[in-house]
């Protein structure tokens, strides 16, 4: 086949406008540039779509009706105040869970000073009963005696009081 032609394929006709604008990679535009010197068809394409281009710059340009722009600002207002409610929603999320977090640290807070105050404070009595240890490794022998009389007419006793003895 002639070199003049060559005709462009699907994806490089798809590619023309983006050549034009200078939209593709080197690569592209390399080869693209190369089929386009080297064909007559394909100039003739890029010609007709110039030409095309050219001819679209003469029609008249369709004007918006007026309340397009009015019915464009009241949705971007719209939208804005979706973002203005989801803000204001998630403010008043924060400020919930900064409370919940601020009662949960005063509860904790409460329950630790509670437990130090019962733990350090408030007296043990296994404390007292291994300071009278003694008493109470020897309290059935205690309750025997009875009253303090009995111990002390004991003390009176010369038998039971050493220092008289001596």
């Amino acid at each position: 086949m002639a070199s003049d032609q060559l005709r462009l394929t699907t994806i490089e006709r798809a590619n023309l406008v983006a050549y034009l604008d200078g939209e593709l990679t080197e690569a592209e535009s390399g080869s693209l540039a190369a089929k386009l010197t080297s064909s007559i068809s394909a100039r003739r394409e890029v010609e007709a779509l110039e030409k095309t281009w050219e001819l679209l710059d003469h029609l008249p340009r369709p004007q918006a009706p007026p309340e397009f722009t009015e019915r464009t600002l009241s949705q971007a207002q719209a939208a804005a105040s979706l973002d203005d409610r989801l803000v204001d929603v998630a403010g008043k999320t924060a400020r919930r869970v900064l409370r919940a977090a601020a009662v949960i640290v005063a509860v904790s807070s409460a329950i630790g000073f509670s437990y130090a105050a019962t733990r350090w404070l408030w007296p043990d009595p296994s404390a007292r009963l291994a300071r009278d240890l003694t008493v109470a490794e020897h309290l059935d022998e205690f309750r025997e005696v009875g009253t303090f009389e009995f111990l002390k007419s004991l003390d009176d006793e010369p038998a039971f009081n050493e220092d008289v003895v001596k």
